[in-house]
């Protein structure tokens, strides 16, 4: 299983949690990088997740954080689900709330339909950049699961979470139930 993380914009520091699990899982963690963190474009970043995506072979889970939840739709919505075995989405922005970076663009349309492959979604109950009622709207139009962490802002380097092992266990989880 090839693990591939899709870090949202300005890309997660050292000390992140995807950054701390993306170096424990070693030759099967794989980072998505793009040549601009801090102005993204929808069609930009779903060019460089397709091209990521062709190089690895055989199933895969993407661990998403903000921005890239949006990605994973997006690029769903152009290239289908390839070999994607699921997607672990933590803290989905909301395109239209005010905390939505400006410079993030094309990805308003990636809460149009549903992901064709199994996810789920986590949520904080104090995130600035999407409330747990927009978290509840997009699971239900991507008909995804939701857990709820409870206050943990934008589930971030901010949020102190080190390498947060109650995220850890609940993606050990969710891959185990792929496997089923």
């Amino acid at each position: 299983m090839h693990y591939l993380f899709l870090a949202g914009i300005g890309n997660s520091e050292h000390d992140h949690w995807q950054r701390i699990w993306w170096r424990s899982l070693g030759p099967n963690g794989h980072w998505l990088e793009h040549a601009d963190w801090d102005n993204p474009v929808a069609d930009t970043w779903v060019d460089d997740l397709e091209r990521c995506v062709g190089t690895l072979f055989g199933p895969k889970v993407f661990i998403a954080h903000s921005l890239s939840c949006l990605l994973v739709a997006e690029w769903t919505k152009r290239h289908g689900a390839a070999d994607v075995a699921g997607a672990f989405l933590v803290a989905v922005p909301d395109p239209q709330g005010p905390a939505f970076p400006r410079e993030a663009i094309g990805f308003g349309h990636a809460l149009e339909g549903g992901l064709p492959f199994p996810a789920v979604m986590i949520a904080s109950t104090n995130d600035k950049y999407g409330t747990l009622a927009h978290a509840q709207r997009v699971s239900g139009h991507w008909r995804v699961p939701l857990v709820s962490v409870g206050e943990k802002g934008h589930i971030n380097l901010a949020s102190s979470l080190g390498d947060w092992p109650k995220g850890r266990a609940m993606l050990d989880e969710f891959v185990a139930s792929l496997k089923r």
